[in-house]
């Protein structure tokens, strides 16, 4: 099973506990990180746009999955993290890997396991890069994903959820 995701939901997914939008995407987003946990050989394939997180955005609320501010943190941090593409925006655009337009490593459409994606974010991402990639999102002031870059850098893998036993 291949899971479909946007640059900035590897530093979401890092971060997660178990707190989101709505009940049904929390659903969603612990099953995809529980794969990932138990299964960081799964497949992943990196989509500019919503991706398989954003597919349970609850449908009550006011979407930001086709922001441009969102299409430039999914750059900013796949640039960081040294995979390298160029996002469209949501303006038909496009937002450069790099100054030049170029990009090394992954690009849309491409697939590496999780655990590939991790070794990337775990040793070009810093836990203070969060503050400043993802500066306008609602979940930044909490720490959770500077926390999670944290725990990546130092452990190498997800935490398991808090609740059922776990810390």
């Amino acid at each position: 099973m291949t899971i479909r995701l946007r640059g900035h939901h590897l530093l979401c997914l890092l971060g997660y506990r178990g707190k989101g939008y709505s009940e049904s995407f929390c659903d969603n987003m612990t099953e995809i990180y529980e794969r990932l946990r138990l299964h960081p050989e799964t497949e992943i394939e990196i989509v500019e746009g919503p991706d398989d997180i954003c597919r349970a955005f609850p449908s009550d609320q006011i979407s930001h999955c086709m922001n441009d501010s969102v299409f430039r943190k999914d750059a900013a941090i796949v640039r960081l993290a040294g995979l390298g593409f160029a996002a469209a925006s949501n303006d038909g655009g496009s937002i450069p890997a790099g100054e030049d337009g170029s990009g090394a490593g992954l690009r849309v459409g491409d697939r590496a396991s999780w655990a590939a994606l991790c070794e990337a974010v775990r040793s070009q991402v810093q836990p203070e890069d969060v503050k400043t990639i993802c500066a306008d999102c609602r979940w930044e002031p909490f720490g959770l994903c500077k926390e999670g870059v944290a725990h990546m850098r130092a452990q190498g893998d997800l935490r398991p959820l808090p609740g059922a036993g776990n810390p």
